[in-house]
Order: C-alpha cells, then structure tokens, then sequence
C-alpha cells in the first residue's frame, strides 16, 4: 500500500500522481521508463480502468509497453502517433535550468526521439535528483558495437578538452556480457562528476562516428514535477517561470502499486 511505501517510493508516487492530473482524455502519451515512470503507467492505468480515461500510449522501453498494456492502456508506436500531446518520464539527474541526464535504464535513444516529439516533457522526480550541476551521475552514451573500443578511445580524447572532473569511461555491463539496449546498441558510461557546459558535451559528442546518443537532454524538459516523501509535490515550470506547491494524500487502500516498490 501507498501507506507503507519507504520516503524515496513515495516521493515517486506523488510526483507520478500528480503528472497523471496533465493527461486528458484522447491524448496521445510518450510513457518514460524507470522506476518512477512506472508509478505513471500505474496511475494512468487506474485512471483507465475506474474513470474511463482513453489514451494512446508511446512507450519508451520493451519494458515500458509490457507495464501498460498489462494495466490497459492502448499501446502504440512513434509512427502511429506521429505526433505526442505529452510525455512524462523520469530523470536520473536534472538542474536548475531543467536540463537533465537520461539513460540509467538503457533507455535513453529512444526516450529522447519520444520526448523530442511531443508538445511537452514532464519529468518527474524525487527531490534527490536535483542537482547543482549535472555529472554526479555517470553520463550514458549509446555506440554501436561495431568498432566501439575506438569509439571509447575518441570519446577519452574528447574529454581531455572539456570542462569535466573526470574522464572514466566503462562499458555497462549484464552481468558478463555487455548490456544490449532495445536497437542492441551498447552503452558506455562516463563517470565526469561535473559538466561545466552540457551543451556542448551533448553537441560534440553526437558529432562522434560510432556514438548513436547521450544522455543529455538540453532544452527539451518544460515542467519538472519534484515529490517529497512526506505527500509535497513542487510543480516548476520553466517556460512560465513559475513554481506551484502542493500536497497529496496517501490511501491507505491503495494497493495498485505494492508490487512497484523498488
């Protein structure tokens, strides 16, 4: 039950809950993938099942279009939509201008194609992901894997001239075998610490032969929805300059999401 949930799963939870309120019915919906995406699924599925919500969903993830067909939501691709009205996802790291680090679960390509899409992003988070300057968490890039120990070689050369605190790069793994994502690319993690001008990193990097992606969205991000583990939720909104605050109950009966807590 919601009620049971530790602060951090809560925090996730109200921010979800709270995003639900921007989807209205016949919306065409980019679906993020995470942990914290995944309390939105649950709570558009509810909003389905019980007040007759119709939506179309994009999943961003295999994962992510399991989760929403298995709670009733209409999945369908990029190409059948088009065009989204929103998306909503998480973030593994956000700063003060909203700009974010994506790609903790792997998912990063195709969650920037689905968000780049949209009218609007809505990232939704925990208060610990806001960051003073993102790096703290390792930037992911996605390579081919065709030729990609050069391609980790150029991208350690690069870094020699950017204004970062580190320069480790390492190959994610599953286990012992290299992590696959869903266009079975690899993934090569930078460990940096701090990225004095994301900008730039985003566009030099994807001027790289052999990178598909990074982890950076620049300029893409419009709302941040942050939750607290005590029920806040703080709403800003970078176009509008403003910031909301507000506060949601947990139901204690509310067992939809027992089996999310992570």
């Amino acid at each position: 039950m919601a009620g049971e949930l530790s602060p951090i799963d809560k925090a996730k939870f109200v921010a979800a809950k709270r995003a639900a309120d921007f989807v209205e019915d016949g919306m065409r919906v980019g679906l993020g993938t995470g942990s914290t995406a995944a309390w939105l699924v649950r709570c558009l599925g509810e909003m389905v099942r019980d007040d007759g919500l119709k939506i179309r969903g994009v999943p961003t993830s295999t994962r992510t279009a399991e989760l929403a067909r298995d709670v009733g939501i209409e999945v369908i691709s990029l190409d059948e939509a088009r065009w989204l009205d929103l998306t909503i996802d998480g973030a593994d790291e956000f700063d003060g201008d909203l700009n974010l680090i994506k790609g903790g679960g792997g998912a990063l390509l195709q969650e920037k194609v689905v968000a780049t899409a949209s009218d609007q992003m809505i990232v939704i988070a925990d208060i610990g992901k806001e960051v003073e300057n993102l790096g703290a968490f390792p930037l992911p890039v996605e390579l081919i894997p065709f030729g990609w120990q050069t391609t980790q070689a150029l991208i350690e050369e690069m870094l020699i001239s950017m204004d970062v605190l580190g320069r480790n790069a390492t190959l994610r793994m599953n286990g012992d075998t290299p992590f696959i994502t869903d266009e079975g690319n690899y993934i090569l993690d930078l460990h940096l610490h701090r990225i004095g001008n994301p900008r730039q990193m985003a566009l030099v990097m994807n001027q790289m032969p052999g990178v598909v992606e990074n982890g950076l969205f620049i300029d893409i991000c419009d709302k941040v929805i942050i939750g607290y583990g005590d029920g806040r939720v703080e709403l800003r909104d970078i176009n509008e300059g403003t910031v909301e605050h507000d506060r949601l109950d947990f139901v204690e009966s509310d067992n939809l999401f027992t089996d999310l807590a992570e």
